[in-house]
């Protein structure tokens, strides 16, 4: 009796995929999605016939059809054979005799009574395994990491070690589709109705980047803060996106080799918050107030700091303030002394050196000739 239901089934799926089928894009997917295996749209909308085809048969002549944005991969019995980056309609065909049909001009023997024999060989299923996948070559956004407590770094610029807790997202691309399938993606995502998703929390495999991510942020901020073309400031990194990117991707580069094992880069990165300790916030408030002092803003500061002292001390301690200030005020060189830079001392009119000196700079200048030059030397000299 069993011998007879694996012929009955052999032959009744023999028939069913004979049916030339048109595969595409399952609909309701995530914009996250980065993995997924095209679907037959085999009832065309409960007008078409193919409903019992084998999942894992694909028949020649089969139409796929590749959207923008996303590759093809072809699969035969586990293995890779075929990439497509190019959108567009495809058709299938292949050697493989369970998927020769009779209405892809395949004659009618190896379609029907060779598949048949072939799968009752395998109790009624097909003696091979055909898939189809797409992959996506888009930015796949909405990549979060963050991080519970602080992270430390050294930073060039405050020449000591910073801390901070840190939240933010990125966008992730699969750069190399071939390496990211068969060196990162699990097994059981390469079957129809899986979709691997970067995002998904029950996803083992993302959850390792996400941990990836976060135990690279401190070499990535230790990157970006120690970059000379970056300023070696950490105040820049909310405000340049692109720049902090690849100090993350290249930390995640360096320990954990995202694009040459994987296949996988970091493109863009928004950082939502990020959190200074204690110590750093008073190293920064510092740093702010020695850039507000330098220059001529420093000088305009400093004369406003002077007037608010005379003031307070006028108000609060009398005739006793202001002397306080005064002396303050006398150490500094006079409040007169920070309204503009003091002029050098002119040389005394009278100077027979400096009178010389003068002259015989226009000498060498051609102002003067030898002979006037001699003039003003004797002159000078009283001779």
């Amino acid at each position: 009796m069993g011998l007879v239901q694996a012929v009955a089934g052999a032959v009744g799926g023999v028939l069913a995929d004979q049916w030339k089928d048109f595969y595409t894009v399952p609909a309701g997917l995530p914009a996250t999605a980065a993995l997924f295996a095209a679907v037959p749209q085999g009832t065309n909308a409960g007008r078409g016939s193919n409903t019992s085809g084998s999942s894992n048969i694909i028949s020649n002549g089969s139409k796929i059809v590749v959207p923008e944005g996303y590759g093809l991969l072809l699969f035969q019995d586990g293995k890779i054979t075929g990439f497509v980056a190019e959108p567009g309609g495809y058709e299938w065909r292949s050697d493989d005799i369970n998927s020769q049909s009779i209405f892809a001009g395949d004659g009618i023997v190896s379609p029907l009574i060779k598949q048949s024999w072939e799968r009752f060989k395998f109790g009624g299923q097909p003696g091979g395994q055909q898939a189809a996948f797409f992959v996506s070559l888009k930015e796949l956004p909405d990549n979060r990491f963050g991080t519970q407590s602080e992270i430390y770094w050294d930073d060039g610029f405050l020449n000591t070690q910073v801390g901070a807790v840190t939240r933010g997202s990125y966008t992730l691309k699969i750069v190399d589709p071939i390496l990211f399938v068969k060196n990162f993606v699990p097994a059981s995502y390469l079957q129809p109705g899986k979709v691997f998703d970067f995002t998904d929390m029950d996803n083992a495999a993302a959850g390792q980047l996400f941990n990836e991510v976060v135990g690279s942020l401190a070499p990535a901020f230790s990157l970006y803060s120690n970059d000379p073309a970056k300023g070696n400031r950490i105040t820049k990194l909310q405000q340049d996106s692109l720049g902090f990117a690849k100090s993350l991707s290249d930390a995640v580069e360096q320990g954990y080799q995202w694009k040459s094992d994987r296949g996988l880069a970091i493109v863009k990165t928004a950082i939502v918050s990020i959190e200074y300790d204690a110590n750093t916030r008073e190293l920064l408030k510092t740093v702010q107030r020695a850039d507000a002092l330098s220059g001529g803003r420093g000088n305009s500061n400093l004369q406003a700091s002077v007037a608010q002292g005379i003031q307070s001390a006028g108000e609060n301690g009398g005739a006793a303030g202001l002397v306080g200030v005064g002396m303050a005020s006398g150490m500094l060189g006079g409040i007169g002394g920070l309204q503009q830079p003091v002029a050098p001392a002119a040389p005394a009119a009278d100077d027979p050196v400096a009178k010389l000196k003068k002259a015989k700079e226009m000498l060498d200048l051609g102002l003067i000739t030898q002979q006037d030059y001699d003039a003003l030397k004797a002159k000078a000299l009283g001779l």
